[in-house]
């Protein structure tokens, strides 16, 4: 991750021509009504988080009863699952055709475990599970990477999912963002001008930044880079993909301040109010999903 270097400033090459013109005070237009009852960011936080993705149709369940189910979180059972696997979206084989697993569930309105129909199909989110020798797994477990991550499979959770890991493979997918490293503010030739550039902290260590841009009129247009910064390499991410999630759903809620170290404290203030209309374009971080808590 580069650093910020306050006497190199005198230098600094602005992103300027790299940036659309779009009005940052704008937030996203709202995304079309779906048909599943999961959201961008409940789907990718699954996805983003498993080596093995199945679509697959439930064989056999059985609730467990509590004693076999220690640790399950209160309104939730336990099943353990036999499934039929249909296809292997994500991941590498060997895989046998019937499968099991273990899934922790929301009770039904009655307060009892949910019935599960045979044939049913469902996404499982997985990781092998390890064999009894070495460098062995078994073929016919899973374990999912948490304990709900089994989602009732439908058409348009399909596509998304999909589209979702299409992304993720392709070269310089955008990385998880883990915090802000540093940044800064300068004010520009004409009064009410100025331009306020913060990189990130990634879970890669592959560089993302932010440059927000403020004209002379108070207007302001922002842009993502992810990767090395060339020119035209910046933009506004798209709602609903694979980099307006990392940002949506990785950035903190507030800048902090003592990561713009040897900026004067009223460009800090413009940073953070910068830093607001960011947050403000991106929109919510929607999640819909509910996940067990112990």
């Amino acid at each position: 991750m580069r650093a910020f270097l306050p006497a190199a400033l005198a230098g600094l090459v602005t992103l300027s021509y790299g940036i659309p013109q779009v009005s940052a005070m704008q937030a996203p237009p709202p995304a079309a009504a779906a048909t599943n009852p999961f959201s961008y960011a409940d789907i990718a936080d699954l996805a983003t988080s498993a080596p093995m993705v199945l679509h697959a149709s439930i064989y056999k369940a059985a609730p467990l009863k509590p004693e076999q189910a220690p640790g399950v979180a209160a309104g939730r059972a336990r099943f353990y699952i036999e499934a039929d696997v249909i296809s292997l979206i994500r991941g590498a084989g060997p895989l046998a055709a019937r499968i099991s697993y273990l899934v922790d569930l929301p009770l039904d309105a009655r307060g009892k475990p949910v019935k599960l129909k045979k044939k049913q199909p469902v996404l499982l989110f997985a990781r092998p599970v390890a064999g009894t020798s070495a460098g062995n797994n078994s073929t016919s477990s899973v374990r999912l990477v948490a304990p709900d991550a089994q989602l009732p499979w439908d058409p348009a959770t399909d596509a998304q999912l999909r589209a979702i890991l299409t992304e993720l493979v392709k070269p310089g997918a955008p990385p998880a963002i883990t915090g802000i490293a540093n940044g800064f503010h300068v004010p520009g030739t004409l009064p009410g001008e100025g331009e306020t550039q913060l990189f990130l902290d990634t879970k890669t260590g592959e560089p993302v930044s932010l440059t927000i841009l403020t004209a002379a009129d108070g207007s302001r247009r922002w842009a993502a880079a992810f990767g090395e910064i060339v020119d035209g390499s910046a933009a506004v991410p798209a709602r609903n993909t694979l980099a307006w999630y990392r940002l949506a759903c990785g950035l903190p809620r507030q800048l902090p301040l003592n990561k713009l170290a040897g900026t004067a404290p009223e460009d800090r203030r413009k940073a953070a109010s910068d830093y607001g209309v960011v947050l403000g374009a991106l929109g919510d971080c929607t999640r819909t999903r509910k996940p067990p808590v112990n």
